[in-house]
């Protein structure tokens, strides 16, 4: 057994050197307005459905382990910026790539490198250039949004070495996200800024810091980071924002800064140390207390417990320098004894482990909080967006070295998104009060009155300023913004945020049953048309059912009697899903449930039927069921199915695309393989299995989910994507603007969509289609959704086969939320052609315990109305058999 390493138990929970299982998912009660309609009740309350890509997220038990497990913390969503460059390489592999590029002379800037795609090995960095790029563009610019201490703070940084630089971004890039942290909030290129929030950042051992032939004085590199920089007096006054009473410690610059600290001056706590140390090492210092754990965390709480409770026994004559190792970090950086630990400390059994600690670590630095928060903000104002990720940055530098062709269309980039300083720090202080309100309501389990009584108190501070800005920004949209321009730059004003904590301020009200004051709080959301449009539909559904069923009770009766009090609110109600139907900024995916009400008002208040309004046009047909029988294959443990897009006619099929196809089996929680009986009993996915079940009976078809969808979506629409918008093209290398994964797409283009539909609807589709076909198949430029592996010829079948009308319906869904959109469309694609017109069908596939999801019932809801046939395929296991 020497030698050989041996898994630890299940039962120890550790998995310092083996992979750990994938993350579980949580349920979330709401987080943007690109949530889906949220369901409604009739006991006053409603939630919104939870996000696809919300994942529960663990912390590191320590920084050592954080590095080794690097690749198994889930990412977020794409950011609007990520979405709009093209799919570009950005891993490890990519990166070493990029920094190993050599020059032939030495002293390259940044535009250089950029420019001329020429590095210097240990002279540049990906990290160090995508931070310089992002500051160097910020304050060309719009310095003007930062005050004197903070352009010195910048000053200081442009004087740094390239080894304290690369040090500082590359520590960046180390650190982890807390437990539960919603990724939407402002981020810096690195995964440090997964932390933005945090109550204390990382701690790093500089003897485990190893960078070879990047930094060459390590040593060097850390003093400068450590360094203490005097800042002049500034002139600018911090106001507080509403719902927040003053800014978060350490996040305001003083007389002076540095760029990082040293647990020397900063860790004096046993939790904040104990944290640091590597499961071995703590059980070392655990069999000295005499405690014991079945794992990291029970010897944690073991060793503070024991600590707590004994007092101490006369260690303050030991000294760090006792040990070999720590005579070798007291070599590599100074570190001061007696500032090890407060004098109170120095007594008891505390400050003895602090001591052991601090003895095995070494020094140990992490980045100053200030100057964190000062760079976020610069990215903040870099990126023109409220959501970001550690790629987003590198994958502009990397789209830039890349050989693709993209769209033209006209680079407009605006330097008064926030026209002052005090408009920009409002603004981030108004997302902290929105993680706030989040904390409260989703990350911490079903919510108790007293969360709720705290996001009520959140929601009064913030009402009456929101009300001011808002008067504010209508005033600019009247009189300031040209035609289109302000929909973008709205999503960067603070009554954006506040919007979105107004609208949960509704779910509050709703939950104490002030249903008077939610009403008029609906209201008065409904009366503004500058923020949050994709919510209106939610906000006509929840007006209408409290008028449908409270309101009566809580306004003056005005004479009339209760049965007359309660038809008068049905009548408003039913005026309130007409204007909602009417309204156009309520999305399509919400006209069913309003006309649903209206029918039952209707009937309620028994209108003659000639007066009645008629939706047989857009009637819901039930989904036909299939059952397809086939064989399926079991097997131990988990198998990876063939994953992919099928093409299939009645002679070839095209090769596989990004489709999951994932279907899990009972019992074995594995995806379920398949035999595909035209295909010489090959194994494949129950998609693919299906899809042979159709071609039998003469349908073409692609197991494609939303992949052929948005690529003819790409085709009808790539004019109206790349028209001049201003502020939505901020790079020459987008393949879409960046509002089209927000609700401000559809409304600043309005017309021109509308008009686009209405050809869609008469049936010019083809045409279109071929007209951009021919003008970008040649150089197969990068535009959202298009994926060139489809066959013209299969796509022109397609939109020939939609009828105009129903293709129109699903482009306007696309159009009004494409993002959300993406997902829950059927898996299988099918047409045919016939001797008249030809026919299109959508089949979702279901396999052993599966159920549809919301998305799904959505789409089919969609596609249902628009008259489009849709079915759910059953696979049935005639046989298994066991390989």
């Amino acid at each position: 057994m020497l030698g050989q390493r041996i898994a630890h138990p299940p039962s120890t929970n550790f998995n310092e050197d083996f992979a750990l299982p994938a993350a579980k998912r949580i349920k979330r009660l709401d987080s943007t307005e690109n949530s889906p309609s949220r369901p409604s009740s009739d006991d006053g309350c409603f939630i919104d459905s939870p996000r696809p890509n919300a994942r529960r997220i663990e912390a590191a038990d320590s920084e050592a382990e954080s590095d080794d497990n690097e690749e198994q913390i889930p990412h977020p969503s794409q950011t609007e910026l990520e979405s709009a460059l093209p799919p570009v390489k950005t891993d490890e592999d990519a990166i070493a790539q990029y920094e190993a590029t050599r020059a032939a002379e030495a002293g390259l800037g940044l535009h250089d490198r950029l420019g001329k795609r020429k590095w210097v090995q240990g002279k540049s960095s990906i990290y160090v250039d995508a931070f310089n790029l992002a500051l160097e563009t910020v304050l060309d610019e719009e310095s003007h949004l930062f005050d004197e201490a903070e352009t010195a703070v910048f000053q200081e940084w442009r004087d740094m070495s390239y080894e304290g630089q690369y040090l500082y971004a590359d520590i960046k890039q180390k650190l982890r996200p807390p437990r539960l942290l919603k990724l939407f909030v402002l981020r810096i290129i690195s995964r440090y800024v997964r932390l933005f929030l945090r109550k204390t950042a990382a701690w790093h051992r500089i003897n485990r810091l190893k960078y070879y032939g990047d930094i060459a004085d390590l040593r060097a590199a850390v003093e400068e980071l450590l360094q203490t920089h005097p800042l002049p007096a500034t002139t600018a006054t911090e106001r507080l924002a509403p719902g927040e009473a003053e800014p978060p410690k350490d996040t305001v610059l003083a007389d002076s800064f540095t760029f990082a600290d040293s647990s020397a001056d900063h860790i004096d706590s046993l939790d904040e140390a104990s944290s640091l140390l590597m499961l071995e090492e703590l059980k070392t210092i655990a069999k000295e207390a005499k405690v014991q754990g079945k794992n990291k965390g029970e010897l944690l709480k073991a060793l503070r417990r024991t600590s707590q409770k004994q007092g101490g026994l006369g260690w303050s004559g030991l000294k760090r320098s006792d040990t070999e190792e720590s005579v070798k970090s007291e070599q590599s950086l100074d570190y001061d004894e007696d500032d090890g630990a407060p004098n109170g400390l120095r007594t008891n059994r505390d400050s003895h482990f602090l001591r052991k600690i601090l003895s095995t670590t070494g020094p140990c630095i992490r980045l100053s909080s200030a100057a964190f928060k000062l760079f976020e903000r610069v990215h903040l104002v870099f990126y023109r967006s409220t959501e970001w990720t550690e790629k987003s940055l590198t994958t502009i530098i990397l789209a830039q070295i890349s050989r693709r062709n993209f769209p033209e269309y006209v680079v407009s980039r605006s330097t008064n998104i926030f026209p002052s300083r005090s408009t920009l720090l409002e603004f981030e202080a108004s997302i902290r009060t929105q993680f706030a309100v989040d904390s409260l309501l989703e990350f911490n389990g079903t919510v108790n009155k007293d969360g709720l009584q705290a996001v009520k108190t959140i929601f009064e501070e913030v009402y009456p300023r929101w009300l001011t800005i808002l008067a504010e920004e209508q005033r600019k949209e009247d009189r300031v913004y040209e035609s289109g321009e302000g929909a973008y730059l709205r999503r960067f004003s603070p009554a954006w945020v506040y919007t979105r904590i107004v609208h949960k301020g509704t779910y509050v009200l709703g939950r104490f049953k002030e249903h008077k004051r939610e009403h008029q709080i609906l209201t008065e959301l409904l009366n503004q048309r500058l923020f949050h449009a994709a919510r209106r539909g939610a906000w006509y559904q929840r007006k209408a059912l409290l008028e449908e069923h409270y309101m009566w009770a809580l306004s003056p009766t005005e004479g009339r009697n209760d049965e007359q009090q309660q038809k008068h609110w049905k009548r408003i109600a039913l005026r309130t899903c007409e204007d909602g139907l009417q309204d156009r900024e309520c999305h399509l995916i919400y006209h069913h449930d309003l006309q649903k009400r209206i029918s039952k008002l209707e009937r309620q208040l028994k209108v003659a039927k000639r007066h009645q309004h008629d939706f047989g046009h857009v009637r819901l047909a039930k989904p036909a069921e299939r059952f397809v029988q086939g064989t399926r294959v079991a097997r131990e443990g988990r198998t990876p199915s063939r994953n992919g897009r099928r093409r299939s006619s009645t002679t070839d099929l095209a090769p596989a695309s990004t489709s999951s196809g994932s279907r899990r089996g009972g019992g074995s929680g594995g995806k379920t393989i398949w035999l595909d009986p035209l295909e010489d009993h090959n194994e494949c996915s129950v998609e693919a299995m299906c899809l042979s079940h159709y071609r039998s009976e003469g349908w073409k078809g692609y197991h494609s989910e939303s992949g052929i969808l948005r690529t003819i979506f790409g085709y009808l629409f790539y004019d109206i994507l790349f028209t001049y918008v201003p502020n939505v093209f901020q790079t020459p290398f987008q393949t879409c603007p960046l509002d089209l994964h927000t609700d401000a797409f559809f409304p600043s283009r309005f017309s021109e969509i509308n008009q686009r539909l209405n050809e869609i609807s008469n049936g010019g589709a083809v045409g279109i289609l071929e007209r951009v076909h021919a003008e970008l198949r040649e150089r197969q430029t990068c535009v959202v959704g298009v994926d060139w592996g489809f066959e013209v010829g299969d796509l022109v079948e397609v939109v020939g086969c939609f009828r105009g009308e129903a293709l129109s319906t699903v482009c306007k869904v696309l159009a009004q939320e494409y993002q959300q959109r993406g997902g829950g469309i059927p898996d299988l694609f099918l047409w045919r052609m016939g001797e008249g017109e030809g026919e299109v069908m959508f089949a979702e596939v279901k396999s052993e315990n599966d159920r549809l999801s919301d998305t799904q019932r959505l789409w089919i809801d969609v596609l249902s109305g628009a008259g489009v046939r849709v079915e759910l395929c059953n696979a049935v296991a005639r046989e298994v058999v066991v390989r």
